[in-house]
């Protein structure tokens, strides 16, 4: 950080010591002021931040003091010309003063070289040079290269990562004090012999370079207990790891290994961990019969592996072999306590013996039509994920397990559960997108630990009773219902369920929920009875005192119901209903957000009701119609929802132009912030504007889509630095030589926003979603050594390799879209845009589906 300030030195009381325009620097831990307005010539005074203080002075305007600490403190006082200024040091500073004397932290401060004013103290033991632009030799004569890190001989932490070294810093193996180096994506092709004389070194981390082989010196580390490789170029084991007996975990993930010989291994009786994850291993080559039993966690997750025999690791605890090509699995259950085999194409999967340590298992999305026989044995089963398969049945034995509590069987093939339960632990119980027809009639009686039941997207006519009597041991808290056919005879039964804290019954078949029946649901927070045909919410539901959700657009609702009598009322959704007026209260409810009124065709606001509604953050009603400046109306409609989901923080922001350019173009876009907000609203407020003007330069669709994309990159300016944003963008173009009407949809998307076309009654994908799954995305990430965490993340921030945002990510993360161009047909019926949200809930079939049923 560096500028022109007004400066004072010393105490504000004084009368001397006015105030001058000075050259002001904050470089490492030191704050540098020029003594003289032609910072060039004259003496450099410098204030040593570390352990000092940084204060708000105020009585000037946007004015800090900034004091070094010791008996000897000295005190500059600088006035910045903006807020923004001033805000951005006093972050860099605290950061700075907070520090301790033996701990310095130069990270991201764009260093080309070391500071002189670092070397003021020689008893650092930790010092953090991180994602700077350090190089070996820097190019002007007079700098600090980094073989004056020599000169800290009490160094034990070094982090020298995310450089620009190019070659291994060979001053840092003069330091015999080192027990921690982190060299880590730095472009590293080798490492030196040299490294060997490190004896003290307990962490060395080499990920992210481009490393084939290793030295057979590093044999003399024998401290060394920790050894990061993930990320280079190698295509086996190195041999001189056989050596390193402190070493108990294998970090090669993300390299080139394509067989995994485990003769390698079996010299290496010291390593129990085992990470291999992104690789391109398609199979494992065993010498011999005998087992490796000292590997008790495996990592093969997103390999080539089309079959997997682990029964060689008779130790095996936990198994990973997510996304790969499973067709089939056998694994040694001895002790085997997690296994993860999710994203596979698996159609058999045996583990022998039975585990008896067996706690958690997903198997989801393979190809399973049955649960094998020996998970009904494991009695230690808490957790089992088997959704997305094509299971046809469950075994009542599983639900006798006394440990499961959690059972997930959604999207599968499901026509019954098992007709008769004895007692079941299950806590969560999610069984949606099946064909049930019926729920056990004792379920909800024997499963008296159930908390969570999700039966969404079924065929159910009729619910369970909680009880035969009028008392009731259930302690349900959320109950998910939606697109099923229930009627109104199941809605006395919701009564045995008291502590129901969310209720969704959207899309059934009710025509009317009694008053009695919701005045005992007195817990409720949420609920969902939309796509009904309810004419009136009771008054009773002022009963709920908690509720802070209410929707229920989509109904036959006449009378505006009492919701804003409730306190924690937040957000109420009665679009597209038959009300014709709206009661309110004097005072809206002061936890009061979203109110959507939408597709209400006789409801007539007065001025007043109307100036109070303005006040809620976001409400909604229809706008009177309006076609351009011409007068002609608009040829293009459009629908808009959303909801804040789990997170209850809605990150989401669209955009709707049914008239863009002229009138008969139109724009739409979703923008998802993840869990920020500032990205997707500055999108939908900005990305138009740019549109139209790369408009004016080219008409190739894939040049202004692009052109668009990367300069709302730069317009993100500083927000998008650490923060980020998916988005998907549609324009609608016609061609004005046509005078029948050729219109063309383009499409263009980054991140996990989507759109998809239904052409037909079928969904027609117009994007891509990029990510590590991708394979050429994966040697993308790969050439550019960006470290991908055991959560599918680029350095732990992203999963998607293309979005807008997260620029200290580039080059592994870039904004550029996917672009997709269509000509719209007569088939052509409508388009969904979408947010990651709804695309991790539904198939584009079951989104195109559902939109086509709404009359």
């Amino acid at each position: 950080l560096s500028g022109m300030y007004n400066v004072r030195k010393g105490k504000m009381q004084l009368p001397v010591n006015r105030w001058t325009r000075r050259q002001v620097i904050l470089c490492g831990t030191c704050l540098i002021v020029s003594s003289v307005k032609d910072s060039l010539t004259g003496k450099m005074h410098v204030l040593p931040l570390i352990g000092g203080k940084v204060e708000e002075v105020k009585k000037h305007q946007h004015c800090l003091a900034f004091s070094s600490s010791g008996p000897q403190s000295q005190t500059y006082y600088i006035c910045f010309d903006t807020f923004t200024e001033y805000l951005r040091w006093l972050r860099q500073v605290s950061k700075v003063a907070s520090q301790r004397i033996s701990s310095v932290d130069l990270s991201c401060c764009s260093l080309e070289h070391l500071p002189a004013n670092l070397f003021y103290s020689q008893d650092l033991t930790h010092l953090n040079l991180k994602q700077n632009f350090l190089r070996q030799n820097p190019c002007l004569p007079t700098a600090r290269g980094l073989s004056e890190l020599q000169r800290f001989t009490k160094l034990k932490s070094l982090n020298l990562s995310n450089n620009h070294l190019g070659d291994f810093p060979l001053a840092v193996c003069n330091i015999p004090t080192l027990t921690e180096l982190n060299v880590s994506c730095n472009a590293l092709r080798a490492v030196p012999a040299a490294v060997g004389v490190m004896h003290n070194l307990q962490t060395f981390l080499l990920d992210g370079n481009f490393l084939q082989a290793l030295p057979p010196e590093l044999e003399n580390m024998q401290q060394l207990s920790y050894l990061g490789l993930s990320f280079n170029e190698f295509t086996d084991i190195p041999e001189v790891l056989e050596k390193l007996t402190a070493v108990d975990k294998l970090c090669m993930s993300g390299n080139c290994m394509e067989t995994l010989r485990l003769q390698a291994l079996r010299k290496m009786p010291h390593i129990k961990h085992v990470d291999l994850r992104l690789n391109v291993i398609r199979r494992l080559v065993a010498d011999e019969v005998d087992f490796l039993q000292h590997v008790t966690q495996l990592d093969l997750r997103d390999n080539k592996l089309g079959d997997l025999d682990a029964m060689i690791f008779n130790n095996i605890e936990v198994l990973h072999c997510e996304r790969n090509q499973l067709v089939t699995l056998n694994i040694c259950g001895y002790f085997l306590k997690a296994l993860y085999a999710a994203s596979n194409e698996l159609v058999q999967l045996d583990v022998y013996p039975v585990p008896s340590y067996l706690s958690y298992m997903d198997v989801s999305r393979n190809c399973l039509e049955n649960v094998p026989e020996w998970v009904c044995e494991s009695r230690k089963l808490e957790v089992l994920d088997i959704g997305h398969n094509q299971i046809c049945e469950l075994p009542a034995r599983l639900f006798c397990n006394s440990s499961l509590r959690k059972l997930l069987a959604g999207h599968n093939q499901l026509t019954r559960l098992p007709e008769r339960l004895e007692r079941t632990s299950v806590e969560v119980l999610d069984v949606q997108h099946n064909q049930l027809l019926e729920l056990p009639p004792n379920l909800l009686m024997k499963a008296d630990s159930l908390r969570f039941l999700n039966a969404s997207a079924n065929k159910l006519e009729t619910l369970p009773p909680a009880t035969l009597s009028e008392e009731t041991n259930s302690i349900l808290q959320e109950l998910y219902l939606t697109n099923n056919s229930l009627t109104d005879k199941c809605v006395p039964l919701l009564t045995g369920h008291p502590h129901l804290k969310i209720l969704h019954m959207a899309y059934n078949r009710l025509q009317s929920f009694p008053a009695s029946k919701m005045a005992k649901l007195e817990e409720l927070e949420e609920i969902d009875l939309s796509g009904n045909k309810l004419k009136a919410i009771p008054t009773t539901i002022m009963n709920c005192r908690r509720l802070h959700t209410v929707i229920a657009h989509s109904n036959c609702i006449e009378v505006f119901p009492e919701v804003m009598q409730l306190p924690e009322i937040k957000c109420v959704d009665l679009s597209c209903n038959e009300l014709s007026e709206v009661t309110l209260p004097e005072n809206l409810p002061p936890k009061l957000q979203e109110l959507d009124l939408t597709g209400n065709p006789r409801l007539a606001l007065d001025h007043k009701t109307l100036e109070l509604l303005n006040n809620i953050r976001c409400f909604k009603i229809d706008q009177p119609s309006s076609g351009d400046a011409s007068g002609a109306p608009a040829v293009w409609s459009h629908g808009y929802t959303e909801a804040s989901g789990v997170k209850n923080k809605l990150c989401v922001a669209a955009l709707s132009v049914n008239n863009f350019c002229d009138s008969r173009e139109a724009l739409y876009g979703v923008f998802d912030g993840d869990r920020n907000v500032e990205v997707p609203y500055f999108l939908q407020c900005t990305m138009s504007d740019i549109l139209a003007e790369e408009l004016q330069k080219t008409k190739n669709e894939e040049e202004y889509m692009v052109n668009t994309f990367i300069v709302m990159q730069r317009k993100l300016g500083t927000a998008g630095q650490k923060l980020g944003g998916a988005a998907v963008l549609c324009h609608i173009k016609h061609d004005p030589t046509d005078p029948g009407g050729s219109f063309t949809l383009t499409s263009a998307n980054v991140g996990k926003c989507q759109t998809v076309l239904c052409r037909n009654g079928k969904p027609l994908p117009l994007s891509r979603s990029y990510v590590m799954s991708c394979e050429e995305e994966r040697k993308r990430i790969k050439q550019h050594k960006a470290i991908i965490t055991e959560d599918g993340k680029v350095n732990g921030v992203t999963e998607s390799t293309r979005i807008l945002g997260y620029t200290f990510l580039h080059p592994s993360v870039v904004p550029r879209p996917h672009v997709q161009s269509v000509p719209l047909t007569p088939q052509d019926e409508f388009f969904i845009l979408g947010s990651k949200g709804l695309w991790d809930s539904l198939s584009v079939e079951e989104a195109v589906a559902a939109v086509r049923h709404v009359p």
